[in-house]
């Protein structure tokens, strides 16, 4: 095993006395091709060009010396510290931080970065991290080559937004552009490269910021709770809530969908917007489909009022679906069973949907069983009293159906 594994991060400054000192006593030396050209890598010493970081520290674990590993940034901010510190390879590393190549681009972007929420994209983590991009209004992406600026404007179609690219900082081919998403898939992209995606219908201003990492000011919203009352939406009482949008019906839907950061989550027949929004408020992104343009706008008020971003789509379904980009979670206001035949083709992870009689529930349900997927229902019954005397003001019964994808786990 090396005597000693040193991780230096490397951000183009000059490398600290610290640094300098661990590299002069490296019998073995990791890194990009751009890190082992550094005037400062001994000649003598044994040089391993970073591919995958498992085989290198498989490699290091096996020699005899002081070994030092480089990495762009701060090594330990979604960095090689993670893979080298893991029990399989019973590394004890000391790690010489830099300053983070997020850090640099907002600082290129003459940003502050507290109120952002930073995602690594990957081939396979490619759309949750473009679900990030539509559902928050700043966002740092961490590209990787088929997962860059290009790829994340393709699958962004529909939802303007503007990215500053940040391409090889700290490098003398260092390059920042600003741009609108829909050109950027026009461009070839150097890596490494940071875009930063900025835009949306933002949140109200907060006196000097934010308080936690990685929210919005604002954050947590000045209304407690979710499936919240008409009022909360700047509604009168009764008025914008539809069919089959009832606190409780809601409440119960939100619960069975579980949207959370990185979903894209279908409402189709949005009606007033409330459970689009609440699903936004929950961090995930939302796409809001109703053929009527009353409800459209009604949903669009909802997101501003609720200051959530979502995308809305006027349509009628199922055909409208076919464009939309997949689903993580469906949540169906009506349409009946070509809606949800249509959805359950899409392979969703969840389908929730209602019923008003038990003959249609029963048609739902021989629908969503048939298209893969494990069958709940529960006969929901709500009666709303006036607490001013006591008396029945409202009464709601509905069938609440719910479909998890069998071929995964819950």
């Amino acid at each position: 095993m090396a005597d000693r594994v040193t991780v230096i991060g490397w951000d183009g400054s000059p490398l600290t006395a610290a640094a300098r000192s661990a590299l002069s006593a490296a019998t073995l030396v990791a890194g990009a091709a751009h890190h082992l050209a550094l005037p400062e890598v001994p000649k003598g010493a044994e040089r391993i060009r970073l591919g995958s970081v498992d085989l290198a520290a498989r490699r290091i674990a096996s020699h005899r010396g002081s070994a030092v590993v480089l990495a762009d940034g701060d090594p330990g901010f979604f960095g090689v510290v993670r893979t080298l510190r893991a029990p399989e390879h019973g590394l004890e590393v000391e790690v010489v931080p830099a300053v983070s190549s997020v850090a640099t681009a907002f600082a290129r972007a003459a940003m502050p970065w507290d109120d952002a929420q930073i995602v690594v994209a990957h081939r396979r983590t490619l759309r949750r991290a473009v679900n990030v991009c539509r559902a928050h209004p700043k966002v740092a992406v961490l590209t990787s080559p088929g997962a860059g600026p290009a790829e994340l404007a393709l699958l962004l179609e529909g939802v303007h937004r503007t990215f500053v690219i940040c391409e090889e900082l700290g490098t003398d081919r260092e390059q920042v552009t600003v741009i609108t998403s829909d050109k950027a898939a026009d461009h070839a992209w150097r890596d490494p490269n940071v875009v930063i995606v900025i835009g949306g219908a933002g949140t109200p201003a907060v006196p000097g910021g934010g308080w936690i990492a990685g929210h919005e000011p604002g954050y947590p919203p000045a209304v407690r709770g979710w499936a919240l009352p008409s009022q909360a939406y700047g509604q009168s009482y009764g008025e914008g809530l539809g069919e089959g949008e009832s606190v409780q019906l809601r409440a119960a839907q939100l619960a069975r969908l579980g949207p959370r950061i990185g979903d894209l989550v279908w409402d189709i027949g949005s009606g007033s917007g409330a459970l689009a929004a609440e699903a936004a408020r929950f961090g995930a992104a939302v796409i809001a489909v109703d053929a009527d343009p009353s409800a459209c706008a009604r949903t669009d008020a909802t997101a501003r009022h609720s200051a959530v971003q979502l995308q809305v789509v006027q349509g009628r379904a199922p055909h409208v679906l076919e464009r939309l980009p997949e689903p993580d979670v469906v949540r169906i206001g009506g349409g009946g069973v070509p809606v949800v035949t249509a959805c359950a083709d899409r392979r969703p992870q969840r389908i929730v949907t209602h019923a008003s009689t038990r003959d249609e529930a029963e048609a739902i349900g021989a629908a969503l069983a048939a298209g893969g997927y494990a069958v709940e229902c529960a006969l929901l019954q709500s009666v709303e009293l006036d607490t001013a005397d006591w008396a029945e003001r409202e009464r709601s019964v509905v069938f609440l159906l719910s479909g998890r994808r069998l071929d995964r786990a819950p």
